[in-house]
């Protein structure tokens, strides 16, 4: 894959913002009621790869990037697999030594259990299959901080970093942290190849007994139980339709 990034960042739109982005990055920030992923889309065609858009929210930490892929859109979604290890390592930078952080495939992130968030991945509507498209964007959210005043239990089977333990790490430290490992992960798929990515990227599903899993060249997910022949076939491009993490009505993480 191409690295999909500008070698020098076009247009800032804010001299004062505080998140300090690598130099391929270009920052556009929204206003809280904002929505990162919808914006990237829309701006996408003009303002090219590389392009971070990012929500100042308290309560979660929410953006989107502009990739400008090189390859046939039917492999170029696996660059969704980049964006979620290196949302995973963001994470990890901050998180507590006994806090494992896993992905439920595709596109769910957990802390010890706990759902915090996810990714999705957008691309031109119609775009053919078979040619490169013009770009695509890979938006987040992580919950940071837990809102309402439901007793402890209410939900567990959400969480949200400051009940994990991850101390100070807000909105900025998140997006920060996930723009560097980003340039990381792409930096591995250009030098090694996707497989690179694809290992990272399984290594934090939680382990099935007895199977065997990979990655395709499609991006979808291949499951063999040991023994035997047949194999499960996980389409990305469906699952990547309906984010299995999102609650429409709220905006956010389900909770």
């Amino acid at each position: 894959m191409e690295d999909g990034l500008p070698s020098t960042p076009v247009k800032h739109f804010s001299a004062t913002e505080p998140i300090r982005l690598p130099p391929p990055f270009t920052l556009v920030r929204l206003r809280e009621s904002g929505d990162a992923f919808a914006h990237a889309c829309r701006i996408a065609p003009e303002s090219g790869a590389g392009t971070l858009v990012y929500v100042g929210r308290f309560d979660l930490a929410e953006f989107a990037v502009v990739l400008e892929p090189g390859e046939p859109l039917r492999s170029a979604r696996r660059a969704f697999y980049a964006g979620m290890v290196a949302l995973s390592d963001a994470l990890r930078a901050y998180a507590p030594p006994s806090r494992p952080i896993t992905i439920d495939w595709p596109d769910a992130v957990r802390v010890d259990g706990g759902l915090v968030g996810g990714g999705r991945l957008g691309w031109p509507v119609g775009a053919d299959e078979d040619a490169a498209p013009p770009w695509l964007v890979f938006g987040a959210m992580i919950r940071t901080v837990a809102m309402g005043d439901d007793e402890p239990g209410v939900h567990p089977l959400a969480s949200a970093l400051d009940q994990e333990g991850f101390g100070e790490a807000g909105a900025e430290q998140v997006t920060e942290s996930f723009a560097r490992h980003l340039m990381l992960a792409i930096d591995g798929w250009q030098a090694d190849g996707f497989d690179g990515v694809a290992r990272e990227y399984l290594s934090r599903m939680p382990r099935e007994r007895q199977t065997v899993q990979r990655i395709d060249d499609r991006g979808d997910l291949l499951t063999r139980r040991i023994g035997t022949e047949i194999v499960e076939r996980g389409d990305l491009a469906l699952a990547l339709a309906t984010p299995s993490w999102l609650d429409p009505s709220r905006g956010g993480p389900l909770l």
